[in-house]
């Protein structure tokens, strides 16, 4: 068996985010002859012991990196993000920022692998409105481009019985230009989710493969309002992730643009608020006014704001205020659900935060011939056994 690098060990577990003693208890390293499980650790990343085929395993899932990297010769180099558009809090740690890495290593690997699959086929399309912007063109330019090749405007939109569907309806529309709509907001269970703070979106910009990337643990009227902001990214030719601040040139322009998208300023227009307005009844006036619309109330703030309706204070009062109702919302839906039986199936939860787009496309390759089961696991985010439940679902 090839031996491992230290180096490898003490790297992985830094960029993983954990201390020694965090990751001696996550590996589960007991005493072991007088030797603490710290200090049996520190001598596996000095090279005094080595690991067992056995904690190497535990040490790929607690780091979250594959088994091959621990037989690398040396650390690999840190992988891109593409451009950080995120202004972030002053707690940021190397925790959220381990986790930022691993989810977007995973998300390139998927784009890569699909892309590779598709430049084989002999009609696979080139999408020229990938890249095909600019922020001078300015911001009507690009809601009209954006509503003409999506082909949906805020009245259809609005129309809709609720936010999820106006939701699904928009990404059903994005999808079915070539864009692929993804929902992530943690590795895969609930101590790795990640904060909006951190992460609210992504955008992969490809002219094959362009993934668009929604935290899920958001609310789901802002999803709609994110899709638009990262498919802006898209336009623009951009990869990056996006936070919930909003402080750069290209941030700001990317909130102009989904904002205008789903509330033009014809329409906000008939919304009676003004700097004189009360802050309980301009609450209760959005909070009519976004509902009827399949709309955040969080976004609506924003468009008076930047419209010059309201003050600064008072959009960051309404801000925390929609925040904090959002997230007790959240408390009271979370015990609800905990206490009615049945609820989606595994298969219908994976195939909502995939996105029909890669299900169908996976589906079709696997038809072909040019994509093994164990493949179209790594892709879908499943075990191989489980691959065709999951296609089975969507029909």
């Amino acid at each position: 068996m090839p031996t491992v690098n230290p180096e490898i060990l003490l790297w992985a577990r830094r960029t993983a985010g954990l201390t020694p003693e965090q990751a001696a208890k996550s590996l589960g390293l007991s005493d072991a002859r007088g030797v603490s499980p710290t200090e049996r650790l520190r001598q596996l990343e000095i090279g005094e012991a080595g690991p067992s085929r056995p904690l190497l395993l535990k040490m790929a899932k607690t780091y979250h990196r594959p088994l091959v990297v621990f037989y690398m010769s040396k650390p690999p180099r840190k992988g891109s993000r593409g451009q950080d558009f995120r202004t972030l809090p002053a707690d940021y740690s190397a925790t959220d920022d381990a986790l930022i890495d691993a989810l977007i290593r995973n998300l390139i690997a998927r784009q890569s692998m699909i892309k590779a699959l598709l430049e084989d086929e002999e009609d696979t399309k080139v999408l020229e409105f990938v890249g095909s912007a600019r922020t001078r063109d300015g911001v009507s330019h690009l809601v009209r481009a954006i509503e003409k090749v999506v082909g949906i405007d805020y009245q259809a939109f609005y129309r809709q019985p609720s936010t999820d569907r106006a939701f699904a309806l928009l990404r059903a529309k994005v999808e079915a230009i070539g864009v692929f709509v993804l929902l992530a907001g943690d590795l895969g269970s609930s101590h790795t989710k990640i904060s909006l703070e951190i992460f609210r979106g992504f955008a992969l910009s490809d002219n094959i493969v362009p993934f668009v990337v929604i935290n899920d643990h958001d609310s789901h009227a802002a999803w709609s309002f994110t899709l638009l902001h990262e498919l802006t990214h898209i336009w623009l030719g951009q990869t990056g992730i996006s936070g919930s601040r909003a402080d750069k040139g290209e941030e700001v322009f990317c909130n102009e643009v989904a904002s205008e998208f789903l509330l033009p300023e014809g329409e906000v227009a008939a919304l009676q608020v003004n700097k004189e307005t009360p802050l309980e009844e301009t609450e209760e006036l959005i909070t009519q006014f976004a509902k009827a619309r399949n709309l955040s109330s969080s976004m609506v703030a924003y468009k008076l704001y930047r419209r010059g309706a309201i003050e600064a204070s008072t959009w960051w009062a309404l801000s925390e205020f929609f925040r904090e109702r959002w997230l007790h919302g959240r408390e009271e839906r979370n015990a609800a659900a905990q206490e009615q039986e049945g609820g989606p199936s595994y298969y219908q939860v994976r195939r909502h935060r995939i996105g029909l787009n890669l299900i169908r496309l996976i589906d079709r390759m696997m038809a072909n011939g040019t994509l093994t089961t164990s493949k179209a696991g790594r892709l879908l985010g499943v075990k191989p056994k489980n691959v065709r439940h999951l296609i089975d679902a969507t029909r």
